[in-house]
């Protein structure tokens, strides 16, 4: 199933890219990310440099405003740099914790 145009218009507008956002400076937004198994995290944008690091091992699903669906395995202390980021290049995608142990993620964005 591939993200509805309804959801990827929310997404646009949806700038929160955790659960909780921990630390808010100028240059830069650290969020935690905290998914239950089943859980999914709302479509939301990425519109500014990034990087993720994951703390336990886990299994997802990501769905992408391209229509791709990635399927994803983790592993405790995997962590993916984007530093291409900017509004130009942006996207937008969903998060759903198909595992069966909470997925647990900081993630840290900077001013682009």
């Amino acid at each position: 199933m591939t993200l509805s145009a309804e959801d990827i218009a929310k997404g646009r507008t949806n700038d929160a890219i955790g659960t909780q956002l921990v630390l808010d400076t100028e240059g830069m937004r650290v969020w935690h990310l905290r998914l239950q198994p089943g859980e999914t995290m709302p479509p939301h944008r990425h519109d500014r440099p990034y990087f993720w690091t994951i703390m336990a091992d886990g299994h997802a699903i990501s769905r992408y405003d391209n229509g791709e669906t990635v399927t994803i395995t983790y592993n405790a202390g995997d962590t993916k740099y984007f530093s291409d980021v900017t509004p130009e290049t942006g996207f937008v995608h969903d998060l759903t914790n198909t595992g069966d142990t909470e997925l647990v993620f900081t993630t840290v964005e900077f001013d682009a």
